[in-house]
């Protein structure tokens, strides 16, 4: 988990990333094999896919990211696998590839410096009356947005426990994602609706890197992890807009 994790800033400093997210791994590799540690979920990310052949994105598709962060966190996966296999049973390793994890728990919510997550951009657009921006209106898409596939943090944090039960047993890669596509105008309208207020944006050029649609199959976590999401892109939106409500400072408070 603790990688860097911005597709932007990976644009911006690719050797960052490479020495966080890959250097790293390989750091935490070393200290394994000098330990007792048996097993590892790795916390992967839906753009080692870049932009996918086909839809929903299954886990035999192509691994072509189009960023650096994509990169990194592909190149992550390979190094821990590697390592299980030069363990010769010793070590288990499971990569759970994230889709748009978004929402929010209680007192544990969405808080970062810059925020460039949309579900939180979003609705604090809606809060303080600010124009937010839309990066891109023209991708092949219904309406012109990204589509991304929004899971609930907390049926992420379910995924995790059932791999690390499941395992050795369920060693391999893991899509966790909804199968239900989301346009960046989709999240705005949502959180119009939770709000009860207006969200005004502008359109402002692609970013570099990102995929026009991102759809995932859980197909293979509901089979060999027993875990399917249970939570709607309007339960992430509802509950984040609840903790903003009550933490209006952030973390910070």
């Amino acid at each position: 988990m603790a990688a860097l994790a911005e597709v932007a800033e990976s644009v911006a400093e690719p050797k960052l990333y490479a020495d966080v997210n890959l250097r790293g791994c390989e750091a935490l590799v070393g200290a394994v094999r000098s330990s007792s540690v048996s097993r590892i979920v790795f916390s992967s990310t839906a753009a080692v896919y870049g932009v996918p052949e086909r839809l929903p994105i299954d886990e035999d598709e192509r691994l072509t990211p189009t960023n650096p962060y994509g990169d990194t966190k592909l190149a992550g996966e390979r190094v821990l696998f590697d390592a299980q296999e030069a363990s010769r049973g010793r070590l288990a390793v499971c990569a759970l590839r994230y889709f748009n994890a978004a929402g929010a728990d209680g007192d544990r919510g969405e808080d970062h410096d810059p925020e460039s997550h949309l579900v939180p951009i979003a609705l604090r657009a809606a809060r303080d009356g600010l124009t937010m921006q839309v990066f891109g209106d023209d991708y092949d898409t219904p309406d012109g947005t990204c589509v991304r596939d929004y899971v609930h943090v907390l049926d992420l944090a379910a995924a995790h426990v059932a791999a690390l039960e499941r395992l050795p047993e369920a060693a391999g890669a893991y899509n966790l994602g909804t199968g239900t596509g989301n346009s960046v105008l989709d999240v705005l309208r949502a959180a119009e609706k939770t709000t009860g207020r207006d969200v005004d944006f502008v359109v402002a050029p692609r970013r570099r890197g990102d995929p026009p649609v991102l759809v995932a199959s859980h197909a293979r976590a509901a089979a060999v992890l027993d875990w399917t999401p249970q939570r709607s892109l309007d339960d992430i939106v509802t509950d984040a807009w609840t903790w903003l409500r009550q933490h209006p400072d952030g973390y910070a408070d």
